[in-house]
């Protein structure tokens, strides 16, 4: 990683300063020494699919394979991986759609990169278990929106997000699964990070600097403006400071060392220029001290400028971060996209979706500082405070190539069918190509959030039909990618 903060600097001024476009790309791109081998594999579970309460299935918000379990023999690699949903199918609100994580079998015979004519058909999924998450009293949570309620802290336990039944509100998005089978879990409407059993019961919870905080006339107020059935809207209906509305730790990863876990809110706080689309660039990215599980401590904090773009308006925009890959404690991968393109939605051709390298080795470290406070904000409308050093981006994967996704039969951009890529992609995850001859490379799983958009869709007692005939599966894009010395790590 020596030569990456050089290279990042190359990347800000493409990235930052230029309309971002769909480009073909080779079959293998190299940044800093991290090598982009191509698409080899794509995998799909239908939109149909139900889990194991007879609900539909879909939403691949967060994702962790199951390392432990990876095998290879003759060509073909088995194992696992924990899929993590949202909460649940929102398109006319949230609902009291208890959340879950599920459990996927995987069989993944790569193709050769760059070898053409593929048939989608190299993953093969299969949903083999689901599990509740709950409450640290064993209670159901949901995925309503929590309106205005809030548990009062008690103990080591921070104050919490109650929905108006009175259950934990929940909207999960990142996912990592630890050796003894817990895992944290980070979510949209704390923005919190949570610890969870491995049978799937709240054991502690981190909220974040008070500057993330969601703050409505003074008081916490957790709402995303996605009220249930016959519910009000909040007032106001976007938070005066904090996180915006459904702009949560939307990226979080574990270290390879397991010293430190990294999350990265998914746009700038309201603050920051997070009230526009235009001049929310300025996310945080916060680094815990993971050595007490049950009390992450706050370590490092860094400004990270998300990558700008024109859409087809020439209107300037910002591309929101979906997920990350932590490859240390100062680096890591990250997925930025557009929204309101792909199957499913109106639009038919994203304007960008892309995989970055972000260094934060060289970045102002504003943990603990007055930045911290809800009144001192890192970026008044959009512009960087002069005293902050951002981390560096660097293009690295361009998942919208036409290159890459032509050989297996998906494109991006029209004809808005289903063979175009939908339009979130919010989960990764790496698993070793167990070759000794390449012991630096690596498997990228990378898979979208349909959004349950399904023609039978059942959830919490009643049956749906997502509008425009959208029967959008869930999907899996696999590349493979060099990434030197982090297994040493």
């Amino acid at each position: 990683m020596k030569h990456l903060h050089r290279t990042a600097s190359l990347g800000v001024a493409l990235a930052l300063f230029t309309a971002l476009t769909p480009a073909l790309a080779d079959s293998t791109a190299t940044v800093g020494g991290l090598v982009n081998k191509g698409l080899v594999g794509v995998g799909r579970i239908p939109a149909a699919q139900r889990d194991k309460f007879g609900e539909t299935f879909g939403s691949g918000s967060g994702m962790a394979i199951d390392t432990a379990s990876w095998t290879h023999d003759a060509g073909t690699y088995k194992g696992s991986l924990w899929l993590l949903p949202d909460r649940g199918y929102n398109v006319a609100g949230t609902t009291d759609y208890r959340p879950r994580l599920n459990t996927i079998g995987i069989e993944f015979t790569p193709a050769a990169p760059g070898a053409a004519g593929q048939e989608q058909t190299e993953v093969k999924a299969t949903l083999a278990d689901t599990m509740l998450l709950t409450d640290d009293k064993g209670a159901d949570a949901t995925g309503l929106d929590p309106l205005s309620d809030v548990r009062a802290a008690a103990g080591d336990m921070p104050m919490l997000p109650v929905a108006t039944n009175g259950k934990l509100a929940l909207d999960n998005e990142a996912i990592v699964r630890l050796p003894d089978g817990s895992m944290f879990i980070s979510d949209e409407y704390g923005p919190n990070i949570y610890r969870f059993s491995a049978q799937g019961r709240l054991l502690s919870a981190t909220q974040p600097p008070a500057a993330l905080v969601p703050m409505r006339k003074g008081k916490p107020n957790f709402s995303s403006d996605n009220p249930g059935p016959g519910a009000a809207e909040p007032d106001p209906k976007d938070p005066d400071t904090g996180r915006q509305n459904n702009q949560g730790l939307e990226g979080m990863a574990m270290t390879p060392d397991g010293k430190f876990l990294i999350a990265v809110l998914q746009s700038a706080a309201r603050q920051d220029g997070g009230d526009s689309g235009s001049t929310r660039q300025n996310t945080r990215a916060l680094v815990y001290d993971a050595s007490d599980l049950a009390h992450l401590k706050l370590a490092h904090e860094y400004v990270v400028p998300l990558p700008v773009f024109k859409d087809a308006k020439g209107k300037t925009k910002i591309a929101a971060q979906s997920e990350i890959v932590a490859l240390s404690d100062t680096s890591f991968l990250m997925l930025a996209r557009d929204s309101g393109n792909g199957q499913g939605v109106k639009g038919d051709t994203s304007l960008l979706r892309q995989i970055f390298v972000v260094d934060v080795s060289a970045a102002t470290d504003i943990a603990g500082g007055s930045f911290d406070a809800a009144d001192k904000p890192v970026a008044p409308k959009g512009v960087l405070d002069p005293s902050v050093t951002p981390a560096k981006l660097t293009p690295f994967i361009d998942i919208n190539d036409n290159a890459q996704l032509n050989r297996f039969g998906l494109h991006n951009g029209a004809p808005n069918d289903h063979n175009n890529l939908s339009e979130k992609w919010e989960a990764m995850s790496l698993a070793s190509v167990l070759d000794p001859k390449l012991p630096d490379d690596y498997f990228l799983f990378v898979a979208n959030d349909n959004d349950f958009l399904a023609q039978d869709g059942f959830q919490v007692g009643a049956p749906y039909k997502a509008d425009d005939g959208a029967n959008v599966d869930t999907m899996f894009l696999v590349y493979q990618v060099t990434l030197p010395g982090l297994a040493k790590k």
